[in-house]
């Protein structure tokens, strides 16, 4: 394989390569780049508020990619799995789509009720120029509801400037509570999603702890909690791609400090909660109901992780994730299954991510920053990796070559959070790693027959 020239220094092996991987730039054409748009970062970051109305202002094709696309779950509320769109034609294009986008949603917010609405702006709008933050300011004013536009052309960068755009949108809701006093030992969750009813898992523990949990932003969100975000403590971010500004937005102009923190794994999980105990340290209680909930609940899980290890040891696996942080949780996971990480590599790293990474990844791992599926299949192949660890784009490349897949992405039905959830990834890891039917794959075939001495099928 022939690595495109523009792209050689986004690719490192961990140990042979001195100079830093080249990250944070638009993707070379010709590529075919697993990114996605600016509009796919807005609303992968959005649609889990679950009491908002979600209009995208653009052709139908562009709505087609959000209706019910994640596993984020709701407690209540049911209005965030419809899409809708203003479905712009020709003519709109022609003349303009803003008189379509203010009937769109007054008839939308009359029949819905939501407690708040996010108009997206797909490329079409960028080209024609609509102004839609003046018709979301009318529709506002006559509804008297937050009516807040995102600025998600999609042609304007990549899925991390849509996470910015997303942040910027949602923050002009942080702050409009009446109430504005501080709550005692409370916390805001930024950066979870709740896919698979995550967020649940994770506010119980706090709970547990003896912290209050203010606002989910935005897994299983409600409107009204955002609004009084601002009264929280301390920030917890767990997915620092899409949520690192909203945090930085917070701790400028509400003095909120932000931590970062993953929920993947025993070790990252244990000092997430940690962290959070020891930030509040007038409360030593807190600490002492961190430790013996980590206690137990490692109990629990342990016996069942040393079985799993004893299958999956000197295993390889490959990690191919949209956010660099979420990579760390899955290597350290790995190696608690006694599994080597080969590949890795993200969508949307930074360099302070890609140093981290060579840090805890063992010499020889093949790093790469926005990945085709050419090079992702190839270094599959080279390093021979009996896992792949991606989402719903990686899912046929790993297929199609023989080799086991664990889905980490938005797609998934069962927790991969906490510490129930590290023992479903367990579980899952193990039961995909260790199944037949690989042994039937092309490509290891020849292999397997000749151990059994069957020399004649081998041929």
């Amino acid at each position: 394989m022939k690595i495109l020239d523009d792209r050689k220094q986004q690719i490192i092996r961990h140990g042979l390569h001195t100079a830093p991987i080249v990250c944070e730039k638009h993707s070379v054409a010709g590529s075919v780049s697993q990114r996605a748009c600016v509009f796919c970062g807005s609303r992968v970051v959005l649609y889990p508020i679950t009491d908002a109305l979600h209009l995208v202002h653009g052709p139908i094709g562009c709505a087609a990619y959000t209706w019910d696309i994640r596993g984020a779950q709701s407690s209540g509320e049911q209005l965030y799995r419809n899409s809708f769109s203003t479905d712009l034609r020709e003519m709109d294009v022609i003349y303009g789509g803003e008189k379509k986008l203010y009937h769109a949603l007054c008839e939308l917010i009359d029949a819905h009720q939501p407690r708040a609405a996010f108009v997206y702006s797909t490329c079409i709008v960028g080209v024609i120029g609509d102004d839609v933050g003046a018709v979301c300011k009318r529709v506002a004013a006559e509804k008297n509801i937050p009516v807040l536009p995102v600025h998600s052309e999609g042609f304007k960068g990549t899925k991390k400037d849509g996470y910015r755009a997303a942040c910027e949108a949602v923050y002009q809701l942080i702050g409009t509570a009446k109430d504005n006093g501080p709550i005692q030992h409370s916390i805001n969750i930024l950066g979870d999603f709740n896919l698979a009813g995550e967020t649940w898992i994770i506010r119980d523990y706090y709970r547990r702890i003896g912290i209050n949990v203010v606002a989910c932003i935005t897994g299983d969100a409600r409107v009204d909690d955002i609004r009084q975000a601002h009264r929280a403590r301390l920030n917890l971010v767990q997915c620092s791609g899409s949520m690192a500004a909203l945090g930085a937005m917070m701790e400028r102009d509400y003095h909120i400090p932000l931590k970062r923190v993953s929920y993947f794994g025993i070790e990252d999980m244990s000092a997430a909660l940690y962290e959070a105990a020891k930030f509040f340290g007038d409360d030593p209680e807190i600490l002492r109901r961190a430790e013996k909930l980590v206690r137990d609940e490692v109990g629990k899980i342990y016996p069942h992780l040393r079985e799993f290890r004893k299958k999956l040891a000197g295993k390889k696996a490959a990690i191919y994730v949209g956010g660099a942080f979420k990579a760390f949780s899955l290597v350290r996971a790995l190696k608690m299954l006694g599994m080597r990480t080969a590949v890795v590599g993200s969508q949307t790293g930074g360099p302070e991510d890609y140093r981290q990474l060579q840090e805890i990844c063992d010499p020889g791992t093949v790093i790469v920053d926005d990945a085709t599926p050419l090079e992702l299949a190839q270094f599959c192949l080279e390093q021979d990796v009996d896992l792949l660890i991606g989402g719903v784009k990686e899912r046929p490349i790993a297929y199609k070559m023989g080799i086991a897949f664990c889905d980490h992405n938005h797609e998934r039905k069962e927790p991969l959070a906490g510490f129930v959830g590290m023992l479903n990834f367990a579980r899952e890891v193990c039961n995909s790693v260790t199944s037949p039917v690989w042994q039937f794959a092309p490509r290891r075939r020849g292999r397997s027959l000749s151990a059994t001495g069957n020399r004649e099928m081998a041929a």
